[in-house]
């Protein structure tokens, strides 16, 4: 059985662009249906996944994904009428009355949101696709069905938090033998990440894209500052759930669209909002770490109620908040579960692929093994590698490898003498982390490295920490952590050990922990080939690893991007497959 999700809803910005004219750009991102992907399963197996972004380099994109299917199809040397379903992460027909209460959101229903809407979407990509084998699955299925069918475990705990689905921001099941059991769902009046959303454009930063960067800014603050605030705001249920009174103050429809009343309360009540570029202050790091600490506090009381009801130890999670790497360390830290798992690509891009994992569910073909280091991306062929050396030849030096070994030796040279160097092999990986297939690597232990790095070469905010990638022989030595924790997918941060905080200067938060992705021989080879590398000349098995892009760009995806990029910023070196790249 083969069949393709698909995420993301095409023509949302365009069309609140058309009803709301003159907004701020930013204001724009209140939508939904972003990061718009494709993912083939076949006979149950995860084979290849991509995001559209990666293709059209319109990042977070919601359009409709033609691309990444095209990519699908060409990987699997498929044409569209042997796809036997196209799945769509969204079903928004059991909720068509809501949207019937005023005009505008009827023609939204009508031309975008609707069962034929999409339909007529795919008849126009795929002609000689079936219409009758288009399915919908419930947005929060989609994404608890990419975490409990990708985690190993037979029976589990799910659960799945984000801004919003069709009409709720939270949901928790129980998964056993293949099947999932809605327990609990939070509407989308109360989404704790419609919340740290609006907190997010309130302080400067865009909505439904830099949360991760209010993240990054919370270590810096004093949670205690606004916490009375933020207790007030999110009451706890004792059903395991919350109350969030400031997102019920939005009456009319304009208020309902763009939060006007809830950004009005924290202007009122918190503190008056921050211009994008606006020099960030005590005030703007102290609301970020308040905010930060309530949503550990949401996640723990939702999980550890579910967790001690259940009597289920394991827990696997998903929804663009899973992606919250403080609030998983949180939750690890707390003992509440023996084993967590954070599906990779646990945004919208991943609900394409729980959406055909959950449709190739309920026709009996699904095999539900831990997920490897998902490389389920793209790979490019010896001559488009040669053609882009071609074309670059005039501002580039090539120096051609005999073999990964040699690849390993060389950069790991460079990293050791303190060069940047961007590292590019294989297929790429399917979700928002590098993983050590599109990555620009350094060496952790230099002091000036995090900010080099963030200026010259990321283009980005000089409070952004930088994760660490680490072999999993030597992730104990230098983080808080039981020998060979597996943590392959850069989703839970973990105290760096108090004894090297100070020797690994690049990697480690200002609150001394780090996000950490372990490297193992095993599903990530290449890798850890390189680790090794480094380890010999350095002593430590580990680097700094960040996204190959620069800011406002997809992570590349071709080696022509690869080389343009390494051209436009301060990387010094590229290691792309077998070939040294330096600029001329």
């Amino acid at each position: 059985m083969k069949i393709i999700g698909i995420s993301g809803i095409d023509g949302t910005v365009d069309f609140k662009r058309r009803h709301w004219p003159g907004l701020e750009e930013r204001e724009y991102r209140i939508s939904q249906g972003h990061d718009s992907a494709a993912a083939l399963v076949i006979d149950g197996e995860f084979v290849f996944g991509v995001a559209e972004e990666r293709i059209s380099r319109r990042k977070h994109t919601g359009d409709f994904p033609i691309g990444a299917v095209e990519a699908c199809l060409g990987w699997a040397g498929l044409e569209p009428e042997q796809l036997d379903e196209v799945a769509h992460s969204f079903d928004y027909r059991p909720y068509r009355a809501l949207y019937a209460v005023d005009p505008i959101s009827a023609q939204l229903y009508r031309e975008l949101l609707c069962r034929e809407a999409f339909a007529s979407r795919v008849a126009r990509a795929l002609p000689g696709f079936r219409g009758d084998r288009v399915a919908h699955v419930d947005h929060h299925l989609a994404h608890a069905a990419s975490a409990y069918l990708t985690s190993g475990w037979d029976e589990c705990l799910v659960i799945v938090i984000d801004g919003m689905g069709e009409a709720h921001g939270a949901t928790v099941y129980r998964a056993k033998a293949g099947t999932l059991e809605p327990l609990h769902r939070i509407s989308a009046a109360d989404s704790i990440g419609i919340l740290y959303s609006i907190v997010t454009l309130h302080l400067g930063f865009d909505f439904n894209s830099d949360e991760y960067k209010i993240m990054g800014l919370a270590p810096y603050g004093n949670p205690e500052r606004f916490r009375s605030f933020f207790d007030a705001a999110v009451l706890h249920r004792d059903d395991g759930g919350w109350q969030i009174g400031p997102l019920k103050l939005e009456q009319t429809r304009d208020e309902r669209e763009n939060h006007l009343a809830t950004r009005r309360f924290l202007t009122q009540r918190l503190v008056e909002p921050r211009i994008p570029d606006e020099e960030i202050t005590d005030d703007h790091r102290d609301v970020a770490a308040a905010l930060q600490a309530c949503l550990d506090r949401a996640i723990l009381h939702l999980a550890t109620h579910f967790g001690e009801t259940t009597g289920l130890r394991r827990l696997a999670m998903a929804g663009g908040v899973a992606l919250n790497t403080t609030a998983n360390g949180r939750l690890l830290a707390s003992g509440a579960f023996d084993e967590i798992y954070v599906q990779p690509a646990a945004a919208d891009d991943g609900s394409a692929l729980g959406a055909a994992l959950a449709r190739a569910a309920l026709a009996g073909h699904v095999s539900n093994r831990r997920s490897p280091t998902p490389f389920y991306g793209p790979a490019h062929s010896d001559a488009a590698l040669t053609q882009a050396l071609r074309d670059y030849g005039a501002r580039i030096e090539v120096t051609v490898l005999d073999d990964l070994d040699a690849a390993c030796r060389v950069a790991s040279e460079l990293i050791a003498a303190g060069e940047v160097v961007a590292w590019y092999r294989g297929r790429m990986e399917f979700g928002p982390r590098a993983l050590g297939h599109r990555s620009i690597l350094a060496d952790p232990g230099r002091p000036e490295m995090r900010d080099r790095v963030n200026a010259l070469v990321k283009m980005r905010e000089a409070f952004r920490p930088f994760a660490p990638a680490v072999s999993l022989e030597q992730v104990d030595r230098w983080f808080d952590v039981p020998s060979r924790t597996e943590l392959p997918y850069m989703t839970v941060n973990v105290p760096v050990r108090a004894e090297y905080r100070s020797a690994l200067p690049a990697v480690t938060h200002v609150d001394g922990s780090a996000r950490v992705q372990t490297v193992s021989a095993k599903d990530n080879g290449d890798f850890h080939a390189l680790l090794a590398a480094v380890g010999q000349r350095t002593g430590r098995e580990m680097v700094l690893n960040t996204s190959f892009n620069v800011k406002g760009q997809a992570i590349v995806n071709t080696p022509a991007e690869a080389l343009q990029t390494l051209l436009n910023c301060g990387i010094e070196a590229l290691v792309i497959e077998n070939v040294l790249v330096r600029k001329r």
